[in-house]
């Protein structure tokens, strides 16, 4: 194995053509250059230079060597930059998961903000049902996830990152699309589309203690996983919704978002393993947390 030192001792060498200008640059006599040089020459089994009273000539296999191991420095120069960066989260992957009203909400801007300041870190962006997300964390299948609060394995870290307030998704032909604040009383006759309790429990519970404040349990018509089909029913009319405000942001042609007065707001979580030493997710809860200062 040829010593690094002597590729670069060889490299100076070659660009400045001079032993005493490639020993001034090296910080070294001449001495110690000429027998490292010499030293190089009997591990390769090749003549590099050529010692004339003007300074120093490559050979041909000099000059391809000096070529190659230019190359070879370069990269292990990269090599060493990489690793630094691997350590400090700058570089590698990085996977988050979510839910569809963290699309609409916070993930854009967090992707964005991370993908700027770690340019090196290839993001894997998922989108997944609610009541999977934390146990992908907890298995290792995901770094991170952003989520409704729910019961989570102990193992786990959250911390509230963002909090709206839920709105009304009506059909754009329902009695009440007109109005542009609603009461949740003046639903209490509606039949409802609504999160299923298992997928987001404490977000149902929002929704079904906010029906009763208004005075009446909610007509379920439809319980369902994504808000996306929530919304895609409510499009179709069957029935009506309470809904994270930034879920406004999925236009349907069919369906109007009210403001719903007094309105509860429910929060999303970033939840992620104390057991991961993944660089990059330090780096990523380190943008949130400033985010959010």
């Amino acid at each position: 194995m040829i010593d690094f030192k002597r590729l670069r001792y060889f490299v100076v060498l070659a660009e400045t053509r001079h032993f005493g200008r490639a020993a001034a640059r090296l910080h070294l006599s001449q001495p110690p250059l000429s027998r490292q040089l010499i030293a190089l020459e009997k591990e390769l089994g090749v003549k590099l230079i050529e010692r004339g009273p003007r300074g120093v000539t490559l050979t041909a296999a000099g000059e391809r060597f000096h070529i190659d191991a230019k190359a070879v420095l370069a990269a292990l120069e990269q090599a060493q930059t990489n690793c630094r960066a691997a350590a400090a989260g700058t570089a590698g992957a990085l996977s988050l998961g979510f839910t569809m009203c963290a699309a609409y909400s916070v993930v854009p801007g967090y992707a964005r903000r991370f993908s700027a300041a770690c340019p090196d870190v290839d993001v894997s962006l998922r989108e997944v049902v609610s009541n999977d997300l934390s146990q992908r964390v907890v298995d290792g299948s995901l770094d991170a996830a952003i989520m409704f609060p729910g019961i989570f394995d102990r193992s786990l870290t959250t911390e509230t990152i963002f909090s709206e307030p839920l709105c009304v998704a009506l059909p754009r032909g329902h009695r009440l699309a007109k109005q542009r604040r609603i009461r949740i009383a003046q639903l209490a006759e509606e039949t409802f589309v609504l999160a299923m309790e298992e997928v987001a429990p404490k977000f149902r519970a929002v929704i079904d203690q906010h029906c009763r404040s208004g005075g009446f349990e909610p007509v379920v018509g439809f319980e369902v996983q994504l808000q996306q089909t929530v919304l895609s029913l409510v499009n179709e009319e069957a029935g009506v919704a309470l809904v994270p405000r930034s879920m406004s942001k999925a236009r349907l042609a069919g369906v109007v978002f009210r403001e719903l007065v007094d309105a509860p707001c429910v929060e999303q979580v970033l939840v992620w393993s104390r057991a991961n030493r993944n660089p990059c997710l330090k780096q990523f809860i380190e943008l949130v947390q400033g985010a959010e200062a």
